[in-house]
């Protein structure tokens, strides 16, 4: 008998959109280090080691939209914080661009997933408390986004 958390195929394919948040975080840690146009990282990263367990579109996705608006979401993202986006660590930074682009602009994801993502991201890769500022941040902004959903 299932143990539950959704069939096979609904289950591989939540996790390659997880496998595509981790090296879309990564693309952008190494793009606020070293700015390049989004197709080189795309093609940078086609080859890393996880992409065959990655969602290549949703990866793809998350690269394009937010090298191209990320000045309009630290725009947001500053709202919600108390220091200036630049100020950030890099892979909060990543990690909280990728959660607000999901938040404000695919539905289909639901908020808790968002943030749930955000937080297990800042937790592994990112500084010792990061994943409770990242948690704190996104909370504020689900609640603006999304009031909805609340």
């Amino acid at each position: 008998m299932s143990s539950g958390g959704g069939s096979g195929p609904a289950r591989a394919a939540l996790h390659a959109r997880s496998v595509a948040r981790r090296l879309a975080m990564q693309a952008l840690y190494r793009w606020q280090l070293n700015r390049s146009p989004w197709q080189d990282l795309l093609q940078e990263f086609e080859s890393a080691e996880d992409m065959a367990k990655a969602d290549r579109g949703y990866f793809r996705e998350l690269l394009e939209a937010i090298c191209r608006e990320h000045e309009k979401l630290d725009a947001v993202l500053a709202e919600a914080m108390d220091r200036a986006p630049g100020e950030l660590d890099p892979v909060e930074h990543a990690v909280l661009l990728i959660a607000l682009h999901e938040l404000g602009a695919c539905p289909e994801v639901p908020w808790r997933v968002a943030i749930s993502e955000a937080v297990g991201l800042a937790r592994r890769f990112g500084a010792t408390d990061g994943h409770r500022f990242v948690n704190a941040v996104l909370d504020r902004l689900a609640r603006r986004l999304r009031p909805h959903e609340h």
